[in-house]
């Protein structure tokens, strides 16, 4: 007796055409395991060279509103934590420490979202309790934010 097959639960105009992920997913899969195979011959000097620069390079992709808060988060992130490696992940701007990342920028625009996203990664050092927030929305930088900022990766840089 045959098996009889179970529905899927895609919808129908996605099943056909293969579409699970959006390009700009597929875009950031394809981007990272450029980025990993990059990272794997690289000396620990030349990986935090070559993360800077294309850290830089992906700040200055952005569109202008997206750029001047990523490049801002930057500052900030080398200032608070200057122990984290700048390198991307996903094409975005991310710090890591001992090969991990601890947290990263994600742009508006990156998924077509209506605000930027300070994330966290489980390296970081941001435990309270049985709960805790692992993605901050940033709609815009104001001191407060850039202190709250400075706090969080200080914090999960450890």
């Amino acid at each position: 007796m045959a098996d009889a097959k179970t529905p899927s639960k895609r919808s129908g105009s996605a099943k056909a055409s293969g579409d699970v992920f959006s390009e700009e997913e597929r875009a950031a899969m394809q981007e990272t395991i450029r980025e990993r195979k990059r990272a794997a011959k690289l000396s620990p000097e030349e990986a935090r060279a070559q993360g800077e620069a294309d850290v830089r390079a992906a700040i200055a992709a952005l569109p202008e509103d997206d750029r001047a808060m990523a490049a801002r988060v930057h500052e900030l992130v080398l200032a608070a934590a200057p122990g984290l490696v700048p390198r991307t992940f996903y094409g975005m701007p991310a710090y890591a420490r001992d090969g991990k990342v601890v947290c990263f920028f994600q742009a508006r625009l990156k998924f077509k979202t209506r605000y930027s996203t300070l994330g966290f990664q489980p390296d970081a050092r941001l435990d309270d309790g049985a709960m805790w927030p692992v993605a901050f929305a940033l709609a815009s930088l104001t001191a407060a934010s850039e202190r709250r900022i400075a706090e969080l990766v200080s914090k999960a840089a450890g």
